[in-house]
C-alpha cells in the first residue's frame, strides 16, 4: 500500500506532467496575442474553471459513467485529435480585431479547457490515480492534486504576456508557425493512438 505522502507526490506530478503547461502557455500565447489583457484574463479564468470541474468530474465518476455509456479512453483520445486539428488551421490563419464572447468562450473551452488541460491524458491520469486511491483520505488527495496542476497551468498563463513582450513579435511569429505544427502532429498522434488502442476493440 502506497503511504499518503508518496501518494500526494505521485498524484501532483503525474498530473503536472500529463498537463504540460509549458506546451499549453505556448498555445495560448499564439492564440491571444491579437487580444486585450482583460480578454486574456477572462479566458484564462474560464478554461481553468472549466478543467478543474470537468477533472473534479471524472475523479468523482469517471469509472461509472465510462461502464455505463461503453466510453473508451481511445475514443476519448480520436475527439481530442480532431479538435486539435481545427485548432492547427487556427493558429496558421489567425484572424484581426475584436473578439465577441461567444469566440473567446470558445478559446476558453476549445483548445485550452479540451484537450488541452482536460484532455483524455489528463482524464485517464485522474481517473487512475481515484482507482488506487486507499480509503476516503487519498482520494481527497486526488483531488488536491488536480488543484495543484490546475493552479500551475493558470499561473502560467497568467504571466505569459512577460514571455510574449520577450521574444517579440516576430519571434511569437515564427513561435506561432512552429507550434502549429506541433498541435497538428500531436492532433495525428492522439488519432493514431486512439484508432490503435480501439482496434482490439472492433476486430472483436
Amino acid at each position: 500500500m502506497i503511504g499518503i505522502p508518496e501518494f500526494i507526490v505521485l498524484a501532483v506530478t503525474s498530473i503536472i506532467a500529463v498537463l504540460e503547461p509549458p506546451s499549453t502557455i505556448a498555445i495560448y500565447l499564439t492564440l491571444t496575442k491579437d487580444m486585450k489583457e482583460s480578454q486574456r484574463r477572462r479566458i484564462i479564468a474560464k478554461s481553468m474553471q472549466i478543467s478543474f470541474v470537468v477533472l473534479l468530474f471524472f475523479a468523482l465518476t469517471g469509472q461509472f459513467l465510462f461502464s455505463i455509456f461503453n466510453i473508451t479512453i481511445a475514443s476519448f483520445r480520436i475527439a481530442g485529435g480532431i479538435l486539435l486539428v481545427t485548432v492547427a488551421f487556427r493558429m496558421l490563419n489567425p484572424r484581426k480585431g475584436e473578439y465577441s464572447q461567444e469566440e473567446l468562450e470558445d478559446i476558453a473551452i476549445v483548445p485550452l479547457a479540451f484537450p488541452l488541460t482536460a484532455g483524455p491524458g489528463t482524464i485517464t491520469t485522474v481517473i487512475l490515480l481515484a482507482s488506487e486511491a486507499d480509503g476516503l483520505l487519498q482520494g481527497s488527495l486526488v483531488l488536491v492534486a488536480i488543484a495543484v496542476g490546475i493552479a500551475v497551468s493558470y499561473v502560467g498563463m497568467r504571466y505569459a504576456s512577460k514571455i510574449s513582450e520577450f521574444i517579440g513579435s516576430e519571434g511569437l511569429r515564427v513561435v506561432t508557425k512552429l507550434m502549429a505544427i506541433l498541435v497538428l502532429a500531436i492532433a495525428v498522434q492522439f488519432v493514431i493512438s486512439g484508432i490503435t488502442e480501439a482496434i482490439p476493440q472492433i476486430l472483436s
